[in-house]
């Protein structure tokens, strides 16, 4: 049978939480709509007059959508050219989902979706359904077809792999930003030293541009490499502005809960850097430059004016 309007309802009200679920899960904004929408046929063609809870049949056909699009996600990412990095998302995107506790922020923070990275897709999927959204390891172990007990311990498991990468002490989101702001008025100032003394020793900088924006393959590890690097990537140069399409203006923002660094030509964003700010120092900068993944966020950006921006680069 066609779906009723109310039918057509019940599903575009379960939407945003979905999006943010899928979004967790697959660390893409793209994927996460192609999954969504996959649930959606697939309540198109159930008989729903007899789903008794809609929001528990959409979860699991939901999760288990995003399971199959992990594993092969793994092939393909065998094949990507360079770094893979996930999408990042600006403050006011509704694909964020809820950040009204701590374990919810921290759960979409860009840190964290990048050590999601190295979790199965079965940890990544019990750990986003109980830290994200709080869902009881009874619903979880029904919905992705596992025992209680499973479901806790591979909770566990996958809380302790998080932890162990997120060990430093982290500082309030208005210190972080004036942090990023005193480490690009270093970065433009053309010397290396007090860049170094911003960072953590094992500092790393790592980019994504997909093979379709030069970004280095390998992170720059180590104080001095990064503060070179990013004093070198603020240096002016022609071949940048040619590349780019002009002198990038930068802002300081919000993206994934935390503060980021956007560079944008023409009300277009062409990069994104996450700096990962801890209390020892700034001890990573993730920075995501592959066209397709800044799609989203130019069209958030554009929705919103982000006033004078603090410099123009290159």
């Amino acid at each position: 049978m066609p779906l009723t309007t109310n039918d057509v309802n019940r599903f575009e009200a379960a939407r945003p939480r979905l999006e943010a679920i899928a979004y967790r899960l697959l660390g893409s904004a793209s994927e996460a709509e192609d999954a969504v929408q996959e649930a959606f046929l697939r309540w198109q063609a159930a008989d729903v007059e007899r789903i008794e809870v809609p929001e528990a049949w959409l979860t699991k056909v939901l999760t288990n959508l995003c399971l199959n699009q992990l594993t092969s996600a793994r092939a393909r990412r065998e094949t990507y050219v360079g770094q893979w990095l996930p999408e990042p998302l600006l403050d006011g995107d509704p694909m964020l989902g809820p950040a009204d506790t701590a374990e919810r922020r921290e759960s979409v923070s860009y840190a964290v979706l990048t050590l999601m990275e190295r979790l199965s897709p079965n940890e990544r999927a019990v750990y986003v359904l109980r830290e994200a959204f709080d869902y009881p390891h009874r619903e979880i172990a029904e919905i992705l077809d596992l025992t209680e007990a499973a479901s806790q311990q591979i909770f566990h498991r996958a809380k302790k792999h998080i932890a162990d990468g997120t060990a430093r002490s982290e500082v309030d989101e208005a210190a972080a930003r004036r942090i990023v702001e005193e480490f690009l008025a270093a970065a433009t100032s053309g010397k290396t030293e007090p860049l170094v003394r911003l960072l953590t020793s094992d500092a790393i900088a790592i980019g994504d541009g997909g093979g379709k924006v030069p970004a280095r393959t390998k992170a720059f590890e180590g104080a001095l490499a990064v503060a070179k690097f990013m004093r070198g990537l603020f240096k002016p140069a022609r071949s940048k502005r040619a590349l780019v399409g002009g002198s990038p203006e930068i802002h300081v923002t919000t993206a994934n809960g935390g503060p980021a660094v956007v560079a944008v030509v023409g009300g277009r964003v062409v990069g994104i850097i996450v700096p990962e700010v801890t209390a020892e120092g700034i001890a990573a900068f993730r920075s995501q430059v592959n066209p397709d993944k800044l799609e989203r966020a130019t069209g958030v950006w554009g929705a919103v004016d982000h006033g004078e921006p603090l410099f123009h680069a290159f």
